[in-house]
C-alpha cells in the first residue's frame, strides 16, 4: 500500500447542454455531452485511523459540509472499514463555476479509497447518492448524460484544445435551473454525433446551453467574458453548466496557451486557463 496516493481531479465541460424540462421529483431531465479537461484539483489520500480533511487553495469546510468528507465516509460505511484517511484537497477550480469540481473531487475520493480499502463496493451506486454529476467523473472519459444525468453513454471525443475563463462570479445551479423554469425555455435534445464530428473537423460546434440566457442576464460579467473569448479570437463560445465559467475552442495548443496568458494578463483577478479535452472512450 502506498505512504500517499495522489488522485487527479479533472474539471469538466459541458459541449452543449439542453434541459428538457421539469419532472414530477422536481429534477431536470437534461442532454449533454461532458467532457473531462487536462485541468483541475488534486486530492492526497493517507491512511489514517480517523478520517480527517484539509483542503488547500479555497476556503471550505472539512467537514460533511465538504462532498469530499461526505464521500470517504458514504465509503468506508460502505465497505465496512474500520479506520479511516488523511485527505488533503488541493484546489485549482474555481468554486460554483460548472466545471464540476465538487462532484469531481467526491469521485476521485471513492476512486482513491477503492484502490487503498478494496471492499467489492459499487461506486457508482455511491456517486449516485452524491449529486448527479458524481458518476460521469468516475468514467475517465466522455459521456452522454440523460436523465437527470446519471444515465451515461460513453463517447470519443477528440481532444481539442480550449480555454476557460471565469469571471470570478459564483452561480448556484439551483438557481439557474429556477430562473429557466419560470421562463419554460426548455430545449431538444443535443445531437451529440453532430456536435463531436463539429469539434473533430474544427468547424464551429452548433451547440447551445438551456441556462446561459437566463444566467447572463443576471450576471453581467459572464457577457463580459464571452466578449473577451471573442476579441481574442477564439471560437463556439459556450458557457459550461451553470456557470459562471465560459469556454472558446482554440484551433491548436498554441493559440489557446497563448490565449489563456493574454487574457490573464488583461483581467488579473479572472480564472483564465488553456486545457485539452482528455481525449478516447470512456470505460
Amino acid at each position: 500500500m502506498p505512504e500517499t496516493l495522489k488522485v487527479f481531479a479533472p474539471a469538466k465541460i459541458n459541449l452543449g447542454l439542453s434541459v428538457l424540462g421539469l419532472r414530477s421529483d422536481g429534477y431536470h431531465d437534461i442532454s449533454s455531452v461532458m467532457l473531462p479537461l487536462s485541468v483541475g484539483d488534486e486530492l492526497e489520500v493517507r491512511p489514517a485511523p480517523e478520517l480527517t480533511l484539509k483542503v488547500l487553495g479555497a476556503d471550505l469546510p472539512t467537514d460533511s459540509r465538504n462532498l469530499v468528507y461526505r464521500a470517504a465516509e458514504l465509503y468506508f460505511r460502505a465497505a465496512g472499514v474500520k479506520g479511516g484517511a488523511q485527505l488533503t484537497l488541493h484546489k485549482v477550480l474555481p468554486l460554483a463555476s460548472g466545471l464540476g469540481g465538487g462532484s469531481s473531487d467526491a469521485a476521485s475520493t471513492l476512486l482513491a479509497l477503492a484502490q487503498l480499502y478494496p471492499a467489492g463496493v459499487n461506486l457508482h451506486t455511491l456517486a449516485q447518492q452524491l449529486g448527479a454529476d458524481v458518476p460521469f467523473f468516475l468514467l475517465g472519459g466522455a459521456a452522454l448524460a440523460e436523465g437527470i444525468g446519471e444515465r451515461l453513454t460513453p463517447l470519443d471525443a477528440p481532444p481539442s484544445w480550449l480555454v476557460l475563463l471565469n469571471p470570478g462570479v459564483a452561480v448556484s445551479a439551483r438557481d439557474a435551473y429556477v430562473w429557466l423554469d419560470e421562463t419554460g425555455a426548455y430545449t431538444p435534445p443535443l445531437d451529440a454525433p453532430a456536435l463531436l464530428g463539429a469539434l473533430a473537423a474544427g468547424q464551429m460546434v452548433p451547440y447551445f446551453n438551456a441556462l446561459q440566457d437566463a444566467v447572463v442576464v443576471r450576471h453581467s460579467p459572464i457577457a463580459a467574458a464571452l466578449s473577451a473569448l471573442t476579441q481574442i479570437g477564439l471560437h463556439s463560445l459556450l458557457m459550461s453548466g451553470s456557470g459562471s465559467t465560459v469556454f472558446g475552442l482554440a484551433r491548436s495548443e498554441a493559440q489557446a496557451r497563448a490565449a489563456a496568458t493574454n487574457l490573464q494578463a488583461q483581467f488579473p483577478n479572472w480564472w483564465a486557463r488553456a486545457a485539452q479535452i482528455r481525449s478516447g472512450l470512456a470505460v
